[in-house]
């Protein structure tokens, strides 16, 4: 989340001593790979759900005959809503690794507009990646802070014949995690914590080597 959205957050109840997230947001992502079958772009789409979308329009003064559609002034004010001030230091709540386990550098967003769908805003953008081999890539989004919780409802779309699997997290043993972490650390310290990647899919992408 980008610091101004996590100012909105201030409007929400406190978290409790348990991981509960406050915004749900269901993801699709496209994959771009160049003739060798190397992943070389990320394209995501972030559905945000319909009480925190609500929460932005709201705190934006936008829609408000509360019929859900933007008059075209509205939705060019929306535009890049969750993009603009976006911390040099923040990774977009999107971790990818190599079939080596190295990290992956993503650039920097572009935008590719927003819509709201049925209540929910929609915001699409692009990172390029550095050309990388695409079989064994791991990807996993998530919010550490575990605020936001992340679905890839909308599937992984990629060429053919790569294919994207999607492992669910472990709940059971996520939660366990959480009460080793809480453990050493005084209850009202959870925020402290990050524990987000327990959460969080797993997905690998399956591609075999061009002849």
């Amino acid at each position: 989340m980008t610091k101004w959205l996590a100012c909105l957050l201030l409007l929400l109840p406190a978290i409790p001593a348990r991981a509960h997230p406050h915004v749900f947001v269901d993801t699709t992502l496209r994959l771009s790979l160049d003739s060798e079958r190397q992943l070389t772009g990320i394209e995501v789409t972030w559905a945000y759900d319909a009480l925190f979308s609500l929460l932005i329009l709201e705190d934006m003064g936008l829609d408000a005959d509360g019929d859900g559609v933007l008059a075209p002034d509205e939705l060019e004010q929306v535009q890049r809503f969750d993009l603009d001030n976006w911390p040099e230091d923040f990774e977009g709540d999107l971790y990818l690794r190599d079939a080596e386990g190295r990290s992956l550098a993503l650039g920097a967003p572009e935008g590719r507009g927003v819509q709201l769908i049925d209540g929910q805003l929609v915001s699409v953008h692009y990172r390029d990646v550095a050309p990388t081999p695409a079989e064994g890539v791991e990807i996993r989004q998530f919010d550490p802070t575990y605020y936001v919780a992340y679905e890839v409802s909308g599937g992984v779309a990629l060429p053919e014949p790569c294919r994207a699997e999607v492992e669910a997290p472990d709940t059971e043993a996520a939660e366990r995690a959480v009460d080793e972490e809480l453990a050493q650390v005084p209850e009202d310290q959870f925020e402290l914590l990050e524990v987000g990647k327990y959460y969080a899919e797993r997905i690998t992408l399956t591609c075999a080597p061009s002849s």
